[in-house]
């Protein structure tokens, strides 16, 4: 009994569970560390789209940024009403569930799920890169970090969510203060020089372009861009955690979470084409993140430098504490509507979902060795499971808005087939295809073309 108690602190009563609860500023590490580390690999995983263009392909980068932080808002109060709707939980499987009915609320819970699970490989092997792009001779030892960090965390998790989330504060506030003082100083180096910084280490040289720009190309990079939006949902899954008022709590955390990480997002769409910093190929000798790029650039490789990157690391690997967070959650919905075991909806000693926990953390595991702890090829899955999740939560939002309790998912897709001739697939489950059929329920798969641009 004291070996558990050593690993996983004393077991909690009942009746203990209100102190277990959040507040905006134990939340915010706890909940946003997954939304605010996106920064490290959101922008990244864009401009490793825009490689092929070499130096020119930082000239969209700004732009596309700003695009991203335009999405983010829109999400932002998306889920802002999602959490005054649903203040006992209003993640993507409950919104769904009750207003586009049962089967896509399940679908809805698969994609948030897999989100989770992938936030977690892709958080820690992130992390793992930053520090091995400034400690090199790790590199052999990646996997065996991701293990590690792996381990920490669920230990951290099964000890209970608010001493995690004190845990996480210092952390988050010194990767704030080191990505702000980085931006400051990159930000006035420009103003002062014109638009033309001197760096204090020259990043490394662009790769020549290998081919030219198309709206292909650009879409690709929004949309990798657009994994930086990630994590943003798990407050509003997570509002039972905070203390009351409960929904007014959740609100402010999501607010300060968007407004950090929009800020972020801009600055550093703005450096890095002004630093000239583009992103590597991670499986390569010398690879480093573009935060490493920018902080070195701006600041040099001095003590700045690596506790920078401590904060770089111990973030992005701490991300995965939103799905530690969430993950259990949506399990004990999904158990409490008798679609998973029961015992996931159980806690455990420490008053958490401990089941849930375990089964994540073995999940992960899996994933994280079957891919060897390589970021970029875990951030296509991690963002479909991601934007799934966006989609049904939405639509179902639109539900409550309107009040008309005829929902419907429509998802569709063009592609340029000609300069003047485009392809389209759609796709509808529903009411209101169309005012004849607006009280009748449709299934329909149509495919096209459309023209554009023909007069």
């Amino acid at each position: 009994m004291s070996i558990l108690n050593n690993l996983f602190g004393r077991a909690l009563a009942s009746e203990n569970s209100p102190k277990e609860k959040l507040n905006v500023v134990t939340a915010v590490p706890a909940l946003g560390l997954d939304a605010l580390s996106s920064v490290a690999y959101g922008p990244e995983a864009a401009l490793v789209i825009l490689l092929p263009l070499g130096l020119a392909g930082l000239h969209y980068f700004f732009w596309m940024s700003l695009a991203v932080v335009l999405t983010l808002v829109s999400l932002y109060f998306s889920y802002r009403q999602t959490i005054a709707a649903y203040p006992g939980g209003g993640g993507a499987y409950t919104v769904a569930s009750e207003n586009l009915g049962i089967r896509m609320g399940l679908w809805a819970a698969i994609a948030l799920l897999l989100d989770y699970l992938l936030n977690v490989a892709v958080g820690i092997s992130a992390g793992v890169a930053a520090i091995v792009s400034a400690l090199p001779f790790l590199h052999p030892y990646t996997l065996l970090l991701c293990l590690s960090v792996l381990f920490m965390l669920t230990l951290l998790n099964l000890r209970g969510i608010r001493e995690s989330g004190i845990a996480f504060v210092i952390p988050v506030l010194i990767f704030i203060a080191c990505t702000g003082i980085s931006i400051l100083i990159g930000l006035f180096h420009v103003w002062q020089s014109g638009g033309h910084p001197v760096p204090v280490i020259t990043p490394p040289t662009a790769h020549t372009e290998t081919t030219t720009v198309s709206v292909w190309l650009l879409l690709g990079a929004f949309a990798n861009g657009l994994t930086a939006m990630t994590g943003v949902e798990a407050v509003s899954n997570a509002v039972p955690v905070f203390r009351k008022p409960t929904v007014k709590n959740a609100q402010r955390t999501l607010t300060v979470i968007v407004i950090i990480l929009s800020l972020f997002l801009l600055s550093i769409g703005y450096l890095c084409p002004a630093y000239h910093i583009v992103a590597m190929d991670q499986s390569q000798p010398g690879y480093q993140t573009i935060l490493s790029q920018l902080v070195a650039a701006v600041a040099g490789k001095g003590v700045f430098y690596y506790l920078s990157t401590m904060s770089f690391f111990a973030i992005l690997t701490y991300s995965a504490q939103t799905s530690f967070s969430g993950f259990p959650r949506v399990c004990r919905l999904l158990a409490e509507d008798n679609f998973l075991p029961y015992f996931f909806a159980e806690k455990g000693r420490r008053l958490v979902f401990s089941y849930g926990i375990i089964i994540l953390a073995i999940a992960s595991a899996i994933i994280l060795i079957l891919f060897k702890g390589i970021t970029s090829r875990l951030i296509p899955l991690f963002a479909i499971g991601a934007f799934s999740a966006f989609v049904f939560s939405i639509q179902a939002y639109n539900v409550i808005e309107s009040q008309a309790r005829r929902p419907s998912v429509e998802l569709a897709w063009s592609f340029p087939i000609t300069p003047y001739i485009k392809g389209y697939v759609q796709l509808f489950s529903g009411y209101g295809q169309s005012l004849i059929e607006y009280n009748h329920h449709t299934n329909s798969a149509g495919v096209g073309i459309a023209l554009s641009d023909w007069v």
